[in-house]
């Protein structure tokens, strides 16, 4: 186990800020589909703190926005705003549908990113090619 802890770390140390935001999204979504999952099998213990983990996360992604960067940094923060609250009013209600709501738009959001990291990715690789034999 430690070897992959060690793994993880390291991949998250050199990630770029695009993969860092990318891997946010998956943190928050994986987390909230655990809370669906416990709170189906009325365990929710395991569903009040994954739903909190996926909290968390948005509240990173809200914290670490620049609204220097223009419009898209205010239309963000409503979004993370409001997803905030479906999964804290999914959990207070174990409604699974709210949950599932604030899954489809992080999936969605995290879409967008998916993209900006392919560009990103296919960009570093063309820069790296040496032509000159």
């Amino acid at each position: 186990m430690y070897g992959h802890e060690t793994y993880k770390t390291n991949d998250i140390e050199t990630a770029s800020k695009i993969k860092l935001v990318v891997m946010l999204y998956q943190g928050a979504i994986r987390f909230a589909y655990i809370s669906i999952e416990a709170i189906e099998q009325k365990n929710y213990e395991i569903a009040n703190l994954n739903t909190i983990k996926s909290q968390n996360i948005v509240s990173e992604l809200l914290a670490s926005l620049n609204f220097e960067a223009g419009n898209i940094a205010s239309e963000l923060s409503s979004l993370y705003i409001y997803i905030h609250r479906l999964l804290v009013e999914g959990n207070m209600q174990k409604n699974t549908t709210l949950i599932q709501e604030a899954i489809e738009l992080l999936s969605n959001l995290k879409e967008g990113w998916d993209e900006l990291l392919a560009a990103e990715s296919s960009e570093s690789t063309i820069t790296t090619i040496n032509i000159s034999g």
